[in-house]
């Protein structure tokens, strides 16, 4: 009885995307705690593993994180995945790793795939320092004083937000960061129609009315420096 929570990196996108040591702890847990069953049975069952899936998400893990610590306090192993990369990071789990670390429990990260990361790596920009700013409110007056906010940053910023939000988003960073802030976006990150979007604000903004695409993206801006 070892009582470990791991935190399991998954894929952004292209299921060979995961590590050996991945695939080993997701093998030899008791149970796997997700995001959403479907997408969990959906991983399981490329890599041929049949295993308990529970499911913990926004709409529950408040209620249900202690019962779900106090299992793997008596004894199990759980690894927590999301519905792609790495659990927690700008998805559910805050409250389980919360729970588990009051009571002992042991947590374990195993790391893996990232969008964010991907994205920076590929970005040209000096990423020594970088802020990263998450999904931004959807209220426009909300979305738009965070963009000031980091439009007075000296660093790389970086953003994500879902295909819908795009337009709006794009809108309001050509009026807080101007037309010729360079950025990239990052779609479709591993998979066989991935893109990396690069130019100015204007530019990506012209692209995007040309052809937009329907995925969920992240967004690089450069520091104001490189200008």
């Amino acid at each position: 009885m070892s009582s470990t929570l791991y935190l399991v990196s998954t894929p952004i996108g292209n299921y060979d995307d995961i590590t050996l040591r991945a695939l080993n702890v997701l093998k030899s847990v008791d149970f796997i705690i997700c995001e959403e069953v479907k997408t969990g049975n959906r991983l399981m069952k490329y890599y041929g593993f049949d295993k308990p899936l529970e499911a913990l998400n926004e709409h529950n893990e408040a209620r249900d994180a202690e019962v779900t610590v106090d299992r793997i306090r008596a004894g199990a192993d759980a690894a927590l995945i999301s519905d792609a990369g790495t659990p927690v990071f700008a998805d559910p789990g805050a409250k389980l790793v919360h729970a588990a670390l009051k009571k002992g429990v042991k947590v374990v990260p195993v790391p893996g795939a990232s969008s964010i990361l991907s994205a920076l790596v590929v970005s040209d920009f000096n990423i020594n320092s970088f802020h990263y700013a998450g999904f931004l409110p959807r209220k426009r007056d909300e979305r738009v004083r965070a963009l000031n906010r980091l439009a007075a940053l000296q660093c790389v910023c970086v953003i994500m937000e879902a295909p819908y939000r795009f337009k709006p988003l794009i809108e309001d960073c050509l009026a807080s960061f101007g037309r010729n802030r360079r950025a990239v976006v990052a779609v479709d990150m591993t998979m066989p129609a991935e893109q990396v979007i690069r130019g100015t604000l204007g530019d990506i903004s012209k692209k995007f009315d040309e052809a937009p695409f329907k995925a969920e993206f992240v967004m690089i801006l450069d520091a104001p420096d490189r200008n």
